[in-house]
């Protein structure tokens, strides 16, 4: 039997973002409680790519809120040294929101997962009937790997980059931790109105 609270999902926002997140969770950009003043650290690119790639279910990307399962991503590496048109980010104003599988079960929130990077053609997509066997659809070797280039490999960021999806607003009583870069970042939080009920815990090594 898979422990699915074993599983943790992560995604990054910038921190200015984290006072709505504590107050409304993390919300879809078409929700009734959106956060007007969003911070966007991603590939702009994209993003608009994601809101148009349709998957088999007959749904886009963009309706759904993605996650990694795990840390210290490519997207990351982007976000912080700034290609592709990003603005680059210092790592102290790069926060992740973790969750687990069981936690976004226990919310009834529908979701879709896939073996590798959501928009490539090589990646496959699953459903909640396949979440039984997903330490054997996802590669969790390719996910703890530090870096991604590797000429023995060269499906080695596809595969690290598998997702998670889930579709609506997701409540801030699903989101079991922040992690962040330093005690300053953390010290930061505390005072945006961070009451305890999410782990803060610092992970230098979460950031390159």
């Amino acid at each position: 039997m898979v422990d699915l609270n074993s599983i943790l999902l992560y995604r990054m926002t910038h921190i200015k973002n984290i006072p709505h997140i504590l107050k409304h969770g993390i919300t879809h950009y078409s929700s009734m409680s959106k956060n007007k003043n969003y911070i966007a650290i991603g590939d702009g690119n994209l993003i608009n790519t994601r809101n148009d790639f349709v998957m088999p279910n007959g749904k886009t990307l963009g309706e759904y809120i993605p996650f990694y399962f795990g840390p210290h991503m490519p997207m990351l590496y982007v976000m912080q040294k700034g290609f592709n048109g990003v603005t680059p980010s210092l790592p102290q104003d790069i926060v992740y929101c973790i969750t687990s599988v069981e936690a976004i079960q226990q919310a009834k929130l529908d979701y879709v997962f896939t073996n590798g990077h959501a928009v490539d053609r090589f990646s496959e997509f699953y459903y909640p009937k396949d979440i039984k066997n997903i330490l054997k659809i996802i590669d969790t070797k390719a996910i703890d790997e530090k870096y991604w280039k590797k000429e023995s490999d060269l499906d080695l960021k596809r595969r690290k980059e598998a997702e998670f999806l889930v579709e609506g607003d997701i409540p801030i009583a699903a989101i079991q931790r922040f992690a962040v870069y330093d005690q300053t970042t953390a010290a930061q939080i505390k005072k945006m109105g961070w009451f305890q009920d999410q782990e803060l815990i610092v992970k230098p090594n979460y950031y390159f």
